[in-house]
């Protein structure tokens, strides 16, 4: 690859491999297919149409969607016309579109469908720059008789609205087709290609600027440590305006392979099934939830299927570890795993859809017991680490370096210490240049010309790095203790039953947590178990439940020190969400906002020495809640296996 910007290595592809499928999406129950060459053109187009609409270089144009394959093309085009791409999370309120708006000070805005379009459309009285939202080719999310050409909205005072295919159109009939060349040709590598504004735990979120390069050392990074090719499937559900799906798409375009875009990711288990990916990336939660929905129909059967199942993964194990060290495998191993196989870990692969290059685990802690879960069934969970500054890679586990608990060794080209206090530091060609608009942000970013992450973590000296927490997240108790609570919160939330955990506990003489249940299991548990409830306020109030809980914490406890344990924990009716305040639109949670808004609930574990968890006390607090459940929350569990393992 000879490319230096991202638009010219969408056109090298598509001249090498142009009849070869680019994107997949779904229409009326179906997967279709957009080529190499056909991605290319439209591309082109819609870059001409920006043109039309009198883009300037250096202009930032922003997309609020779900994953679509216009979505890519929007960002393509973006880039190719000149222009600088601002993605923004189709889940944001319209307050949080508004402020990205006038902070980068977006006139065109490319959104999906309806929703995302009444999200927009309240936000523009905030953000009066805005002169043209281009809605995707989906005629149910808008209206075309409230559609304005630019020149009546502009004549008017008003934003022009207008679909995908128009301005398609538009491009094809502009004749502008020299010009866009010319100003892909006079893009540099070290060109703003995006600006991505990240979620952040406190205060207003900071635009990322990521160039060109930054993305291309991601791809020369990834090309190294693994192999994709054209007959590669990757399933695209994590949102785009993430970094970590965005650069892997990236990637996936670049080695000529398919990507398919999922627009609901409630639907990922049956997406896995029907698109059967090769390769693709996840967040620890998916794979959480897997592992612990498989040992869960575990628990429920017979002694006899239990020992079986410890056997095939010991099995499994034992084999996947000799062939990845390249060991001779011995008959009688190969025989048993063969069993096992058929018996067992046939059953855990097709739940992800069969076989697998690899997978990749980002954005927060992977237990190490569920990478071993999966390596033994025969899939490889690659963890890394990484920010929205770092493009996001800078460490990676792939089959030639591979050690569970670490996020992996270091990528090439990028180096990383630890300071003093235990913080990691990085610089690199992948590393931002600093906050757009921002210079004071961006100083107190860097430290002597490295990055720092804000992360705690250890580098052992045969180059794997092992991350333990965020340096504001750390917990000191009364006592002294530093207390990494993300650990206590991977290693307590892989239970099948919990759906969110916050742990909290600062300035306190012990742990404790707010705890929302997986309701779909736990009311599934409470029908086993004949017990009735009113509602779901009624539910997490019952004694019975209060010590089931109790119980599966102790239980998953039993590798945490004395002092990390939790001592008393809340079971919520409702999750923290989005619009309540309590996460980030990639799903962290804010623990500063959880500590104040929940304050008088954890003032009560510290002042009552009795309490274990309120029991009718649930209802003397409450309200509604937004509901925002995130990219996994209604993965359909029931329907992981088809019979008991």
């Amino acid at each position: 690859m000879t490319a230096t910007t991202i638009p010219a290595m969408l056109q090298e592809r598509a001249r090498s491999t142009g009849n070869d499928d680019a994107m997949c999406f779904e229409s009326d129950g179906k997967w279709l297919a957009i080529t190499y060459a056909a991605l290319d053109r439209s591309v082109q187009d819609v870059a001409a149409g920006l043109l039309a609409l009198d883009l300037q270089p250096g202009e930032k144009v922003g997309i609020v969607s779900y994953n679509r394959p216009e979505w890519s093309i929007a960002d393509f085009a973006i880039q190719r016309s000149g222009g600088v791409t601002v993605p923004v999370y189709p889940t944001s309120t319209p307050a949080q579109v508004a402020y990205i708006a006038r902070h980068a000070g977006l006139r065109i805005i490319f959104v999906g469908g309806r929703s995302e379009l009444a999200t927009v459309a309240a936000a523009l009285p905030e953000a009066p720059d805005v002169r043209h939202v281009v809605v995707s080719d989906d005629r149910d999310a808008w209206d075309p008789e409230t559609a304005t050409s630019v020149g009546e909205a502009e004549a008017q005072g008003r934003c022009a609205v207008s679909d995908f295919a128009n301005l398609v159109k538009l491009g094809q009939q502009s004749d502008r087709s020299a010009a866009v060349e010319a100003r892909q040709e006079s893009l540099d590598g070290h060109d703003v290609a995006t600006i991505v504004y990240t979620s952040g735990t406190t205060g207003d979120p900071k635009g990322v600027m990521l160039s060109h390069a930054n993305f291309m050392h991601q791809m020369r990074a990834v090309d190294e440590r693994f192999d994709v090719g054209p007959a590669d499937r990757s399933l695209c559900f994590l949102p785009l305006s993430h970094v970590f799906e965005r650069s892997w798409s990236y990637y996936i375009f670049s080695r000529g392979a398919t990507n398919y875009y999922l627009r609901d990711p409630r639907r990922i288990i049956e997406a896995m099934s029907d698109v059967k990916p090769t390769t693709m990336v996840g967040v620890p939660r998916l794979y959480e939830k897997i592992y612990a929905t498989v040992h869960d129909r575990l628990d429920q059967a017979s002694a006899r299927r239990r020992r079986l199942f410890a056997w095939a993964l010991a099995t499994g194990e034992d084999h996947a570890w000799r062939k990845h060290r390249g060991e001779e495998i011995p008959l009688g191993l190969r025989l048993r795993h063969l069993l096992a196989d058929g018996l067992v870990l046939r059953k855990i692969r097709a739940v992800v859809g069969g076989p697998k290059n690899f997978f990749a685990a980002g954005g927060a802690a992977l237990s190490p017991e569920i990478e071993r879960f999966f390596f033994a069934a025969g899939i490889l969970v690659c963890q890394g680490y990484g920010l929205t500054e770092t493009s996001p890679m800078i460490t990676c586990n792939h089959a030639g370096g591979l050690r569970f608990g670490t996020v992996g060794q270091v990528v090439r080209e990028c180096q990383v210490k630890i300071a003093d206090d235990g913080e990691v530091l990085v610089r690199g060609p992948n590393v931002t240049r600093g906050y757009f608009n921002d210079p004071t942000a961006t100083a107190v970013a860097f430290r002597e010309g490295w990055f720092r992450t804000g992360d705690v973590g250890e580098l052992h000296a045969d180059g794997f790095l092992r991350i333990t927490d965020r340096i504001k997240d750390l917990i000191v108790t009364s006592g002294g203790k530093n207390i990494a609570p993300q650990n206590i919160e991977a290693t307590i939330g892989k239970d099948h039953y919990i759906e969110q955990i916050a742990v909290v506990g600062d300035g306190r003489k012990f742990i404790s947590a707010l705890i929302q249940p997986s309701f779909e299991a736990l009311e599934a548990w409470a029908q086993r178990h004949k017990l009735s409830y009113a509602d779901r306020e009624d539910l997490v109030s019952r004694r019975q439940v209060i010590d089931f809980f109790k119980e599966r914490i102790a239980r998953q406890s039993d590798n945490l020190a004395s002092f990390e344990r939790i001592k008393k924990f809340k079971l919520l009716p409702h999750e923290f969400s989005l619009a309540g305040g309590e996460l980030t639109p990639t799903l962290k949670i804010k623990r500063k906002a959880i500590a104040k808004k929940y304050r008088q609930i954890i003032d009560r574990f510290y002042a009552d020495p009795t309490l274990i968890a309120y029991g009718e006390e649930n209802r003397d607090w409450g309200g509604p809640f937004a509901v925002y459940r995130g990219l996994t929350e209604a993965l359909p569990y029931h329907r992981l296996f088809n019979s008991p393992i």
